[in-house]
């Protein structure tokens, strides 16, 4: 604990943020949020895939408006993020709908047309989406192996007031989509996020990554900026089992170029001996950006997923005035 108290970051009481499976029908606070997080690299390397499912939707300019309002309700700002990463074109789809396309179980979540099961060592997604800004049918299904459920989750802030829970650092993932028509499998990662309060009332931003190495073994980095009070800087090792130990904070942050058209600051926490550069752009936006790294230690080299989180531009009222042309709402209430 005292260590944790260095790095700026505190271990739960609970073994993991949820006593219930995936967590998946939890109470969420007013005003508050909570996500489930998975991406995966196809083992060609060739195309990827993210998907981030929110109830809560920390980006939303609806719930943000909604929360100045006394509005805040977060099972009324949901949707299920669905990013395609191909080797010719990316598909982007992001649909915020209100509580009543949301149904929640301890084994499942159902936001709108989009469903996900969770089956002991299973998780099962049905998609069926539309991606912005050309309309483009996103249709299909992913499964993820999981391993044993990680059994550590962390505070990102001094106050305790948002949660980190590493569920699957090493997972295997079959991507099986009809439109556009595309399958693969490949190595995936899994974790979920929890906050009672809004993320920019906390933090102006931060950095993380993943790296997965040998025989599903890697390291994760969680370096935050918060407003105020010491800043949380994570390593955390973890193997195929799940398992995860803290291994201390990082020993050098190296500095990558900003994204070529937003000018995204990025920053990557790794060991000081590691070379690491920009292998690409993935997502470049006026507060956010996910790239892949190259990740080299004595001569292993790995690729790393990573993203660099502003939400001192966040809150900026052009980006806001911006975010509804990715972020189109369905379902009223907001």
């Amino acid at each position: 604990m005292e260590k944790l108290k260095e790095l700026g970051c505190t271990t739960l009481q609970q073994t993991r943020l949820s006593g219930r499976g995936l967590g998946f029908d939890d109470v969420i606070a007013r005003n508050g949020y909570r996500w489930w997080y998975l991406d995966g690299f196809s083992d060609d390397g060739q195309t990827a895939i993210t998907v981030i499912l929110f109830v809560g939707s920390v980006f939303s300019p609806y719930y943000a408006r909604a929360r100045r309002l006394g509005r805040g309700d977060p099972e009324n700002f949901c949707g299920a993020n669905i990013i395609l990463y191909g080797p010719k074109r990316h598909l982007w789809s992001l649909t915020e709908r209100g509580s009543t396309a949301l149904s929640r179980s301890a084994s499942s979540l159902r936001v709108g047309p989009s469903q996900c099961h969770w089956h002991d060592d299973r998780l099962e997604l049905e998609v069926d989406e539309v991606a912005v800004p050309w309309p483009t049918r996103l249709r299909g299904k992913i499964s993820v192996a999981l391993p044993s459920l990680g059994s550590q989750c962390f505070a990102l802030d001094e106050a305790g007031q948002h949660r980190w829970w590493p569920l699957a650092p090493s997972a295997r993932i079959s991507v099986d989509f009809e439109r556009p028509n595309l399958q693969w499998r490949g190595n995936a990662y899994v974790d979920s996020n929890a906050g009672v309060v809004p993320l920019e009332h906390s933090f102006e931003g931060w950095h993380w990554s993943r790296t997965e190495c040998k025989a599903g073994q890697g390291l994760i980095q969680y370096n935050t900026r918060p407003l105020t009070g010491k800043a949380c800087r994570l390593q955390i090792a973890f193997d195929q089992h799940g398992g995860v130990q803290l291994v201390g904070s990082s020993s050098a942050l190296t500095l990558l170029p900003k994204t070529g058209i937003w000018r995204v600051a990025r920053e990557a926490a790794m060991p000081s001996e590691a070379r690491v550069e920009a292998l690409e752009t993935l997502e470049d936006t006026p507060f956010y950006a996910r790239s892949r790294l190259s990740y080299s230690v004595a001569g292993d080299h790995q690729v790393a997923m990573h993203e660099s989180l502003d939400l001192r531009r966040f809150k900026r009222p052009w980006v806001q005035a911006l975010l509804p042309f990715r972020m189109p709402r369905r379902g009223g209430g907001g």
